[in-house]
């Protein structure tokens, strides 16, 4: 990530929430208001002008050929990620950890955490540029969400949960989302060794990249001009893992892998009407605390 600027994959991800917002009501995966608030300018008409039939269409083949896979992935985690979320609170959780949270909208707009607290833990940059949306476009912050910022390959989370008081001994669900794969490996032991020292029956949702991806790209659709792309956007992935070695890498840190699915899988349960390939190596995985 270039220093001086919230992320650019973060945008992105909001301005796919965004058009999927405007599908009409039944067909849409899920209904983000807010999205919009985070986009530039060109992103925003982009946006507004989608409900016309040919510019959707338009838009469709660009995203595509841009970054293929990409939008019909990036909504259908947003979906399952949404569903995985609202199980876990149905089971008790009494507290949600959004890290990295980007421009991540759902302490807002699912009911479900209306009345839960959140903790949202991300880099300044795209903190910065969040929190100054928020409050442009309701006037205040969500009261119910904390917000601080930390430097995930620099920072301690242990240290930060000390100084700022976050309870440890209650049902806790952590949304990781769209970060893992930015991260060392280090930095990535680190986050789940944060989460073993939560309540027994606390949840990490997370995704990652199958560790093929860097091994041999041209293996999945638009690998290797995604990985590109991304280079020339600073913000390149430096971590995947092996989806065969995940349940035994979850069981060193006390906790269970109960999902794991890739883009495909997840596409075809929302979505079997919009088949699309590209992003097949991105997936979702929950794991539970022992």
């Amino acid at each position: 990530m270039k220093v001086d600027k919230a992320s650019r994959t973060a945008q992105y991800m909001a301005f796919f929430r965004a058009l999927e917002s405007t599908r009409p009501e039944g067909k849409r995966l899920f209904y983000d208001p807010y999205a919009v608030i985070f986009l530039d300018n060109k992103l925003r008409r982009a946006v507004q002008y989608s409900t016309v039939p040919l510019v959707r269409k338009y838009l469709s083949y660009k995203i595509h050929k841009l970054l293929p896979g990409g939008f019909t992935s990036g909504v259908a985690r947003t979906r399952y990620i949404d569903d995985l979320l609202k199980s876990t609170i149905n089971k008790g959780v009494q507290q949600v950890i959004m890290l990295g949270a980007g421009f991540d909208t759902r302490s807002m707009r699912l009911d479900c955490l209306k009345d839960i607290p959140v903790i949202e833990i991300d880099h300044p940059n795209t903190a910065k540029q969040k929190l100054g949306a928020i409050q442009s476009k309701l006037g205040h912050l969500p009261p119910n969400v904390r917000f601080y910022q930390i430097d995930f390959n620099e920072q301690s989370l242990e240290d930060l949960a000390y100084t700022r008081h976050i309870d440890m001994n209650i049902p806790t669900t952590f949304i990781w989302e769209g970060v893992s794969n930015y991260l060392s490996d280090q930095a990535v032991d680190n986050t789940f060794k944060f989460f073993s020292q939560f309540a027994s029956g606390s949840y990490l949702i997370f995704t990652y990249v199958h560790q093929q991806v860097f091994d041999d790209p041209s293996s999945f659709f638009g690998a290797d001009k995604l990985l590109n792309d991304l280079a020339e956007l600073e913000e390149t992935w430096t971590f995947g893992f092996d989806p065969e070695e995940l349940i035994d890498y979850c069981k060193r840190f006390h906790c269970t892998l109960v999902e794991d699915k890739g883009a495909v899988e997840y596409r075809e349960m929302y979505m079997p009407e919009r088949p699309e390939r590209g992003y097949e190596f991105y997936r979702v995985a929950m794991a539970v605390r022992d």
